[in-house]
């Protein structure tokens, strides 16, 4: 039984190990549970000990949010953190990315951990004292800026994570990659290829070489102190599209003199609904397309020469995903054409699939459980999207959902990229504890001094 990334990249000699072991026991490798680490207990202790230091990194860090690849004092903060842990960060990485290394004094496999860095255009409205106020460019406008999506918080956990694995690197076997990312949110236009893309393209799961990469994400909605996590597809891919129809402009008071591109992008809004409620088989796996802008006109009394439609596509299947392109670039294309208008489709693939390897979700599990007994649950799949999933495309990667929501307000709770997006913190360091708990039981579990 080998071990693979979800790709179908090699297998590593430390996970056939597990494998072979599990097989001689005569248990399914999802079944026979790593050993905790030597050092559980010392982790457990620095956990606790960088609490308060955790909370006042994730409350700077949210004050002072910074846009996709403009992260540059977000990354001198945290190269200068991990300066004073005694570790040499390379910066400049994927433009505004930050890596460093934890050696280890034994040898053993590699471990990537990975945090994405960047905030949102999005203006707050959660009544804090470390609100943010700032600004940035997005699209060439000034706009508020605001982290409501909650990468201040994963920033914040994998410092602190590297400064319990740091502490304890005189013990530890193997090495740990620590990865924090820019432009998770996706790269502007003018920068090309987003943060996950192109730190793997620079090569950060390469030297050293990782044997395995984990992740998480702070999750509203889902209970303080849960962890959400699923074997196989977790999240969506994500495409983008945009529709451009042009008609014949005309006087708004003589429709019969042109051709209404309004009306006819209208249509096409319509008949794209039909793509996922009457020809995709739904029941084998969801899938959303969504308009999320609609631009035509300048005044009242005169129809445009052109409308634009711009949206997204969420699956979960590649050839789903192709299926998905075709019918709606026909949709668009052919109702133009009954409208004796034209219509220009622009369909960009996005990220992919973010799955997670479902042998070292099964491995890994049992640690979670010791991190949150009775709070480890297996979610539904999410049409939200990552990109992670380009590391994960690399190596085997387990990626989970941090619950950070209290019991009593679940049900109301304002959803990641809301403006009252808001973080219960005491969910924070069950992040750190389960990074760094994965970390510590894969390198123990790898090590030939084991």
């Amino acid at each position: 039984m080998a071990f693979t990334a979800s790709s179908g990249s090699p297998a590593r000699p430390w996970l056939l190990l597990l494998a072979a072991l599990s097989l001689v026991s005569g248990l399914a490798p999802a079944a026979r549970a790593l050993e905790p680490a030597p050092l559980a207990g010392a982790i457990d202790l620095g956990a606790g000990a960088v609490a308060g230091r955790l909370i006042e990194w994730r409350r700077h860090l949210h004050a002072h949010p910074e846009l996709s690849n403009q992260e540059f004092e977000t990354s001198r903060f945290v190269a200068e953190k991990l300066r004073a842990m005694g570790l040499s960060p390379r910066t400049g990485v994927a433009k505004t990315g930050v890596v460093a290394v934890i050696e280890g004094a034994l040898p053993g496999p590699v471990v990537a951990l990975r945090a994405d860095m960047d905030a949102l255009p999005v203006a707050e409205e959660v009544d804090l004292p470390f609100a943010s106020r700032a600004t940035g460019t997005y699209e060439g406008r000034s706009v508020p800026v605001m982290h409501a999506c909650g990468h201040d918080a994963h920033v914040s956990i994998l410092l602190a994570v590297a400064e319990v694995l740091a502490g304890l690197r005189d013990r530890l076997p193997g090495k740990v990659v620590l990865i924090f990312q820019p432009a998770e949110e996706g790269a502007p236009v003018e920068e090309g290829v987003a943060g996950a893309e192109r730190m793997v393209a620079e090569g950060v799961l390469d030297s050293p070489k990782a044997d395995a990469v984990y992740g998480l994400h702070v999750w509203a909605g889902q209970e303080t102190g849960t962890i959400g996590v699923r074997p196989g597809p977790q999240l969506a891919a994500v495409d983008s599209f945009e529709i451009v129809v042009t008609g014949r402009q005309t006087h708004g008071a003589k429709p019969w003199g042109g051709v209404d591109p309004i009306v006819v992008a209208s249509e096409i809004v319509g008949a794209l609904q039909t793509i996922v409620s009457r020809t995709l088989e739904i029941t084998r796996e969801p899938a959303v397309v969504t308009v999320g802008q609609f631009q035509a006109g300048v005044r009242s009394n005169i129809i445009p020469e052109s409308a634009r439609l711009v949206g997204t596509i969420r699956t979960f299947d590649e050839g789903m995903r192709d299926d998905v392109h075709a019918r709606l670039r026909r949709i668009a294309e052919s109702v133009a054409a009954a409208h004796g208008a034209s219509a220009m489709v622009k369909i960009s693939r996005g990220y992919p699939v973010t799955a997670n390897d479902a042998e070292l979700v099964g491995r890994m599990r049992p640690t979670l459980e010791r991190v949150a007994p009775g709070r480890v649950l297996e979610i539904g799949k999410l049409t939200v999207a990552e990109d992670f999933s380009f590391f994960a495309n690399r190596v085997p990667g387990l990626y989970f959902m941090l619950g950070v929501t209290p019991a009593d307000q679940v049900a109301t709770a304002a959803a990641n990229h809301s403006p009252k997006f808001e973080i219960d913190e005491s969910a924070l360091v069950t992040g750190v504890r389960a990074l760094a708990h994965l970390t510590a039981d894969t390198l123990f579990a790898g090590s030939p001094s084991r």
